[in-house]
Protein backbone atom coordinates (compact mmCIF):
# COMPACT_ATOMS: atom_id res chain seq x y z
CA UNK A 1 0.00 0.00 0.00
CA UNK A 2 2.94 2.83 0.96
CA UNK A 3 4.72 2.03 -2.76
CA UNK A 4 1.24 3.86 -3.82
CA UNK A 5 1.40 6.59 -2.11
CA UNK A 6 3.77 8.29 -3.91
CA UNK A 7 2.41 7.56 -7.65
CA UNK A 8 -1.06 9.31 -5.91
CA UNK A 9 0.30 12.31 -4.70
CA UNK A 10 2.05 13.11 -8.17
CA UNK A 11 -1.00 12.35 -9.57
CA UNK A 12 -3.06 14.99 -7.44
CA UNK A 13 -0.76 17.40 -7.65
CA UNK A 14 -0.81 16.90 -11.24
CA UNK A 15 -4.48 17.43 -11.59
CA UNK A 16 -4.51 20.26 -9.87
CA UNK A 17 -2.50 22.55 -12.51
CA UNK A 18 -4.70 24.52 -14.62
CA UNK A 19 -5.16 23.26 -18.29
CA UNK A 20 -3.99 24.89 -21.19
CA UNK A 21 -6.12 26.55 -23.26
CA UNK A 22 -4.99 24.81 -26.45
CA UNK A 23 -6.21 21.55 -24.91
CA UNK A 24 -9.77 22.76 -23.30
CA UNK A 25 -12.82 21.49 -25.54
CA UNK A 26 -15.59 23.18 -26.92
CA UNK A 27 -18.71 23.15 -25.28
CA UNK A 28 -21.85 22.77 -27.88
CA UNK A 29 -23.78 25.97 -28.27
CA UNK A 30 -27.01 25.63 -30.26
CA UNK A 31 -26.72 27.05 -33.48
CA UNK A 32 -30.81 27.60 -33.18
CA UNK A 33 -30.32 30.97 -30.80
CA UNK A 34 -29.17 32.97 -33.71
CA UNK A 35 -31.51 31.88 -36.31
CA UNK A 36 -33.10 34.94 -35.95
CA UNK A 37 -30.26 37.44 -36.30
CA UNK A 38 -29.35 38.49 -39.59
CA UNK A 39 -26.04 39.22 -41.11
CA UNK A 40 -24.98 41.98 -39.67
CA UNK A 41 -25.92 40.82 -36.05
CA UNK A 42 -24.17 37.62 -36.27
CA UNK A 43 -21.08 40.01 -37.36
CA UNK A 44 -21.19 41.94 -34.55
CA UNK A 45 -22.04 38.89 -32.07
CA UNK A 46 -19.03 36.79 -33.55
CA UNK A 47 -16.77 39.80 -32.94
CA UNK A 48 -17.71 40.35 -29.76
CA UNK A 49 -17.57 36.61 -29.29
CA UNK A 50 -14.36 36.38 -30.59
CA UNK A 51 -12.74 39.57 -28.56
CA UNK A 52 -13.45 37.75 -25.52
CA UNK A 53 -12.32 34.52 -25.73
CA UNK A 54 -8.63 35.99 -27.24
CA UNK A 55 -8.87 37.99 -23.95
CA UNK A 56 -9.40 34.84 -21.64
CA UNK A 57 -7.01 32.91 -23.99
CA UNK A 58 -3.98 34.78 -22.85
CA UNK A 59 -5.18 34.76 -18.53
CA UNK A 60 -5.68 31.20 -19.04
CA UNK A 61 -2.22 30.37 -21.13
CA UNK A 62 -0.64 32.05 -18.49
CA UNK A 63 -2.00 30.45 -15.42
CA UNK A 64 -1.30 27.20 -17.44
CA UNK A 65 2.65 28.21 -18.03
CA UNK A 66 2.70 29.91 -14.59
CA UNK A 67 1.39 26.47 -12.81
CA UNK A 68 3.97 24.09 -15.26
CA UNK A 69 6.65 26.17 -14.35
CA UNK A 70 6.18 26.44 -10.40
CA UNK A 71 5.27 22.39 -10.77
CA UNK A 72 9.25 21.97 -12.57
CA UNK A 73 10.92 23.85 -10.08
CA UNK A 74 8.71 22.23 -7.26
CA UNK A 75 9.45 18.67 -8.20
CA UNK A 76 13.25 19.72 -8.93
CA UNK A 77 13.80 21.77 -5.61
CA UNK A 78 11.62 22.00 -3.65
CA UNK A 79 8.76 19.69 -3.75
CA UNK A 80 6.75 20.70 -0.33
CA UNK A 81 5.91 23.99 -2.81
CA UNK A 82 3.51 22.03 -4.92
CA UNK A 83 0.96 22.16 -2.34
CA UNK A 84 0.50 25.52 -3.13
CA UNK A 85 0.00 25.29 -6.79
CA UNK A 86 -3.08 27.87 -7.43
CA UNK A 87 -4.05 25.38 -10.09
CA UNK A 88 -7.22 23.52 -11.47
CA UNK A 89 -9.49 25.12 -14.25
CA UNK A 90 -12.25 27.69 -12.67
CA UNK A 91 -15.00 29.93 -14.10
CA UNK A 92 -12.79 31.43 -16.44
CA UNK A 93 -12.51 27.75 -18.71
CA UNK A 94 -16.13 27.30 -18.59
CA UNK A 95 -16.19 30.43 -19.80
CA UNK A 96 -13.49 30.04 -22.68
CA UNK A 97 -15.18 26.97 -23.67
CA UNK A 98 -18.75 27.97 -24.25
CA UNK A 99 -17.33 31.25 -26.05
CA UNK A 100 -15.48 28.54 -28.46
CA UNK A 101 -18.99 26.85 -28.71
CA UNK A 102 -20.68 30.37 -29.48
CA UNK A 103 -18.10 31.32 -31.99
CA UNK A 104 -18.58 27.71 -33.88
CA UNK A 105 -22.63 28.39 -33.85
CA UNK A 106 -22.43 31.82 -35.16
CA UNK A 107 -20.00 30.52 -37.93
CA UNK A 108 -22.57 27.72 -39.17
CA UNK A 109 -25.64 30.21 -38.65
CA UNK A 110 -23.28 32.77 -40.88
CA UNK A 111 -22.87 29.75 -43.81
CA UNK A 112 -26.78 28.70 -43.06
CA UNK A 113 -27.92 32.02 -44.38
CA UNK A 114 -25.08 32.71 -47.30
CA UNK A 115 -23.45 35.89 -45.58
CA UNK A 116 -21.06 37.78 -47.10
CA UNK A 117 -17.29 36.29 -45.85
CA UNK A 118 -16.52 39.62 -46.26
CA UNK A 119 -18.70 41.49 -43.90
CA UNK A 120 -17.40 38.99 -41.41
CA UNK A 121 -15.03 40.03 -38.55
CA UNK A 122 -11.70 38.23 -39.50
CA UNK A 123 -11.51 35.72 -36.64
CA UNK A 124 -7.96 35.55 -35.06
CA UNK A 125 -8.16 31.84 -34.17
CA UNK A 126 -6.67 30.91 -30.87
CA UNK A 127 -6.02 27.74 -30.81
CA UNK A 128 -3.99 24.92 -32.66
CA UNK A 129 -6.54 22.84 -33.37
CA UNK A 130 -8.66 25.67 -34.92
CA UNK A 131 -6.05 27.85 -36.92
CA UNK A 132 -6.95 25.89 -40.62
CA UNK A 133 -8.46 28.07 -43.04
CA UNK A 134 -12.10 28.42 -42.58
CA UNK A 135 -13.93 28.06 -45.88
Amino acid sequence: MNHKLPGLLVAALLSACASSPDKMQTAYVSPLQYKDYDCTQIAGELERVSRRANELYGSLKTKSDNDNTQMAVGMLLLWPTLFFLEGGDGPEAVEYSRLKGERDALEKVAIQKKCDPAMMPKVVDVVKEDAAPKP
